[in-house]
């Protein structure tokens, strides 16, 4: 898609993008690796996605695993579609359940254990993509990452970084399962060490055997259930047997002339959505891209949907506004005129008128666009691991909350508020890019502030990837090393906390983007990867 980029502007990365017909851009080389493995061998964009999500199970265990949840939005060649395989509830989870076994006073499920986790949805997601759009045969695309546990690889510095982390927290390290699976010698590897996960292989023959079936409704979903009565979990293989991954429409709002999409509630998404609405009326291209007067407005803007976003998304449901009602134009326009240019403030929500995670991302020639997502929620999730499959289960039921006021509360069945989020940009109902940024409550705003940096101000890809960020949390303004002083001055002026945080690719985001630069056949797409993350783009 042609677009006016200055293809010299630059930040500390000195990274180019990378030019192909075909592509895969991720965290993980060996991951990338594999998806482009699929390509060569005449798989499409979807058998890439499922072969680059599987092995980053295995090389990223600190960020995802077998029991993640995941999204998905792609362009088929003719429309978007969108999958939601974020998982749901047990059966036996009330408010009830909570307060009996753990008191009046808690605010949400537990953090670690088998009471935080809902059933895993990234598998059933491969299998749903692979059944609609797949091209290879299954058990071809998990060969990658049955190879990479068996054989194992060198642990390279960032994920050791964030293993040290995990296995410096009690938390997580006495939690049933982990430290047989994750501390091989009784500690995390190190540097350089090679980590084999056999248990993992063996689940992944399964999956691959089976289309999923050993996962849901065989063994693996036997074990989960064994293990979770023996660690007094209410998870059962009847739950495992109940989830199906949901296609999704995918909700979008229009700024500069294009159109971003993400994936509806319960995903926080619509916070970039809100966002982008508000600074629509806005003429950022008139300020400096990096000064002080255009980053106050996309930190107002950002905080403005959040205020919304945490009051009311859930499981949809059990919403009491829709998408459609919180992205209003009218409503938009007002929260809009909240802004003051000259004064931080604090906002609460409005009311709308009635009525560690990896990201990834690839396009082929054909013109298959995919962005896809999928994460075990805080540093290895819930930290449990079923002894003998290597499944490693996310903690997503942590971000229910035991307020009965709240859109948000947890129920059997129900899917919780989730912070994982793949983005996708047309014009003119055309395919644009894919593209996601990791990292909690930092993804809608990295999704914000890179496009705005592309759209306004037409930096490229890569370099509105490298740029430095700002991250608002709790009414802070985190600022990356690297940001313009003289900014972040500027906005302490104007009464915004802004602090200097321990710099990692977790703070700040990290993000894969592809864009198309016309034709996939003949020009194909530029592709950019993050040096927070020792992100790769591949592609021939």
């Amino acid at each position: 898609m042609k677009h006016s980029f200055d293809w010299t502007t630059g930040y500390a990365s000195r990274r180019s993008p990378v030019f192909a017909r075909n592509v895969v851009s991720t965290s993980h080389p060996l991951a990338a690796q594999a998806g482009l493995r699929m390509l060569q061998n005449g798989g499409n964009a979807v058998d890439a996605i499922i072969a680059t999500a599987a092995v980053l199970t295995i090389v990223e265990p600190c960020s995802n695993g077998l029991g993640s949840d995941a999204f998905c939005i792609l362009w088929d060649g003719a429309q978007l579609h969108g999958l939601n395989a974020s998982g749901c509830a047990p059966a036996a989870w009330t408010p009830g359940y909570f307060t009996a076994k753990y008191g009046t006073d808690k605010r949400a499920p537990p953090k670690r254990g088998w009471d935080s986790v809902t059933v895993p949805g990234a598998v059933a997601g491969w299998v749903a993509l692979h059944g609609r759009f797949g091209r290879l045969p299954f058990a071809d695309l998990l060969a990658p990452a049955i190879e990479a546990a068996e054989r194992g690889y060198a642990v390279p510095v960032i994920i050791q970084q964030k293993w040290r982390n995990a296995a410096s927290l009690a938390e997580i390290t006495s939690q049933p399962g982990f430290a047989e699976a994750f501390l091989p010698h009784g500690r995390e590897p190190r540097v350089g060490e090679r980590f084999t996960f056999g248990a993992a292989a063996r689940t992944l023959r399964l999956i691959a055997g089976t289309q999923g079936e050993a996962f849901y409704r065989g063994e693996i979903a036997a074990a989960a259930e064994a293990h979770a009565r023996a660690h007094g979990g209410a998870m059962t293989a009847a739950d495992f047997a109940a989830y199906q991954p949901e296609w999704v429409a995918p909700i979008g709002r229009d700024y500069r002339g294009y159109r971003l999409h993400e994936i509806p509630p319960n995903g926080q998404g619509i916070a970039a959505l809100i966002a982008l609405g508000i600074l629509d009326r806005f003429d950022l291209a008139s300020m400096p891209v990096d000064g002080v007067a255009s980053q106050h407005l996309q930190i107002e803007a950002m905080k403005l949907a959040f205020a919304d976003v945490y009051k009311y998304v859930g499981e949809p449901r059990s919403m009491r506004l829709t998408p459609a009602q919180m992205l209003d134009d009218g409503y938009l326009a007002s929260r809009a005129r909240l802004i003051d240019a000259k004064r931080a403030q604090d906002f609460g929500p409005g009311h709308a008128p009635q009525g560690g995670t990896v990201y990834l991302t690839a396009a082929d020639e054909s013109g298959m666009m995919v962005s896809f997502i999928q994460s075990n929620y805080m540093g290895f999730g819930s930290g449990v691991v079923v002894p003998g499959y290597g499944l490693s289960l996310q903690n997503r039921g942590h971000g229910f909350t035991l307020d009965p006021s709240s859109d948000n509360l947890v129920g059997p069945g129900k899917r919780p508020f989730h912070t994982i989020i793949p983005a996708f940009l047309t014009k003119d109902g055309q395919p644009v890019m894919s593209y996601g940024v990791m990292g909690g409550d930092m993804q809608p705003q990295g999704h914000l502030q890179t496009l705005v940096r592309m759209l306004d101000y037409h930096q490229h890809p890569q370099a509105a990837c490298d740029a430095p960020r700002w991250r608002w949390a709790a009414g802070l303004v985190n600022a990356e090393q690297g940001f313009d002083p003289a900014t972040a001055q500027g906005l302490r002026e104007l009464g915004h906390r802004v602090e200097p945080f321990a710099d990692s690719y977790q703070d700040y985001g990290a993000g894969q983007f592809i864009w198309r630069l016309g034709d996939p056949a003949v020009e194909g797409y530029a592709a950019a990867s993050d040096p927070r993350r020792d992100g790769q783009a591949v592609g021939f």
